[in-house]
């Protein structure tokens, strides 16, 4: 016989010897597929999760997306290195089942966690991440080196099998991460996404760990121990997560939102994103404004204007509509438009904060950003930005671009007012005042005096028009509502803002900047 021929027929090696152990085609890509998707998951879920106790801020998704690699990193790891040592058909169940229960148990512990972790320090971010994302995502990552083992029949083949492998595994992913940030979130709860995540990976699990005990004439151990153990712990997992604080009055597509009576004012409502204070009104009297910064946009508002006169209100973010509602209040006939990104919260407002859609007021959902493209030249009396992630400007409406947008719309001798919140050193704000300069003629800050000192963290209110603005107006009415707040004048400014960086589309490091340390 040719010794030629002789190579080319020659048993499969060593790595091949599990080739009748291989598991169907459809089958390994359906468990790539699935294991890996379910990370993709997890993923975008916990993000939903933490963010009640510590922002959704750029460390957040920093850190998601960190522990999650960490997490596949680890899991592919360990899930190899059990493969060579066990017959993987043993271990694909188990691994199933377990993240499963693990998915489960993570409902609770990042919600009895949090409450102690609450806060935005980056060891606690780091912290609670971890706990809702680790375990589960390392044990679904080893399950596509487990399917690669297995199907390993033969040397000639492993780049295609492994290549294939993996781009299935890509694919779960990417179809996992579009299902979840188009349709999951904006139809379920986080806890309803990711219970039926657990649930799916269990039942996955039991069906696959008796199909191959099945196939494999009942060798494959399956004591009963194991089961019964597996079973409590999902009982246990599901038992908690029924009795865990939940910060949510409900789940929009972008907050964990919740609104609470204020025990001192009967009438007094606080709307809490994120657990975070973000809006308050007093269904009885829209002209009741509690909070400093919006008793500062009222007292523009009030002066933009002779008394009574309607205005064209643009409100970049809603909220809880508090300052619309006192616009129509104070001006009857007001024209306010709210861009308002969360359309759940507008049905929370119309809901629970007397919110009243009609001629006086109109809510547009959808991005501040790419609304505000679509508005008229010159059409705005007064421009309101009010828009926050958490506590934090988004990037996009904290742009120069943004601001020349603003300007555009507003007319000649309107008043463009953004709350903006920064804390020690100052970075952030003096880069807001400079953007908004680099657009608008005329520019002043409103503060307390120890914030513009740099001793406290606190709400700045930028006030920028193109006309000369009242300040002398503006001074006396604050006078009345927060007499012991600063005004920084176009003369005093400058050396308050000292050469900040002005935010660009190009470059916009606003978290960066918002770091105190």
């Amino acid at each position: 016989m040719n010794p030629a021929s002789s190579d080319v027929t020659a048993p499969p090696t060593q790595l091949g010897r599990a080739a009748g152990r291989a598991l169907p085609t459809g089958l390994a890509a359906f468990l790539v597929f699935f294991s890996s998707g379910s990370v993709l998951v997890l993923e975008t879920a916990a993000l939903r999760l933490v963010g009640p106790y510590v922002g959704v801020t750029l460390q957040v998704t920093s850190s998601v997306i960190g522990i999650a690699l960490a997490a596949i990193a680890y899991g592919a790891w360990a899930g190899g290195w059990l493969a060579d040592r066990r017959d993987p058909r043993t271990l694909l169940a188990p691994a199933l089942v377990l993240a499963g229960i693990a998915t489960a148990v993570t409902l609770p512990v990042v919600r009895y966690a949090g409450e102690v972790l609450r806060g935005g320090a980056a060891s606690a971010i780091l912290l609670l991440v971890a706990l809702a994302v680790f375990v589960p995502a390392m044990l679904l990552s080893a399950v596509t080196p487990m399917v690669v083992k297995l199907q390993l029949a033969d040397l000639r083949r492993t780049g295609q099998v492994v290549g294939r492998l993996s781009s299935i595994g890509t694919l779960g992913a990417v179809t996992a991460t579009l299902v979840t940030g188009f349709v999951l979130v904006a139809a379920l709860p986080s806890t309803g996404i990711l219970l039926g995540l657990a649930v799916s990976l269990g039942v996955t699990g039991l069906v696959l760990g008796g199909w191959l005990r099945r196939g494999a004439g009942a060798r494959l151990p399956g004591p009963a121990r194991v089961k019964a153990t597996l079973a409590v712990l999902g009982l246990v997992g599901a038992g908690l997560t029924t009795v865990a604080p939940n910060p949510c009055d409900i789940e929009t597509a972008y907050h964990c939102a919740r609104v609470e009576a204020d025990p001192g004012r009967e009438s007094g409502r606080t709307l809490l994103l994120n657990s975070a204070q973000h809006s308050y009104v007093d269904l009885a009297d829209p002209t009741h404004l509690e909070y400093a910064y919006t008793k500062w946009i009222g007292a523009v508002a009030d002066v933009a204007a002779p008394a009574g006169r309607r205005l064209d209100a643009l409100h970049l973010g809603g909220g809880g509509f508090t300052v619309p509602r006192y616009l129509t209040a104070t001006r009857p006939g007001t024209d306010n438009v709210v861009f308002e990104i969360d359309g759940g919260l507008v049905e929370l407002g119309e809901e629970k904060l007397g919110v009243r859609q009609g001629p006086d007021l109109r809510a547009v959902v959808g991005d501040a950003r790419m609304l505000a493209a679509d508005e008229p030249t010159d059409s705005r009396d007064l421009v309101v930005g009010d828009a926050f992630g958490h506590l934090v400007v988004p990037w996009h409406l904290a742009t120069r671009e943004m601001a020349a947008e603003i300007s555009r719309v507003t007319r000649p001798g309107g008043v463009y007012v953004q709350n903006v919140i920064d804390y020690p050193p100052l970075r952030f704000v003096r880069s807001q005042v400079a953007t908004v300069a680099a657009e608008f003629r005329h520019v002043a800050l409103v503060a307390p005096p120890a914030a513009l000192a740099g001793a406290e963290g606190s709400n700045f209110l930028v006030v920028a028009s193109n006309a000369a603005l009242p300040l002398a107006a503006v001074r006396a009415r604050l006078d009345q509502v927060d007499p012991t707040v600063t005004v920084l004048s176009e003369e005093t400014l400058a050396g308050f803002v000292d050469g900040a960086l002005v935010l660009t589309d190009d470059y916009a490091p606003v978290d960066q900047l918002l770091a105190t340390a």
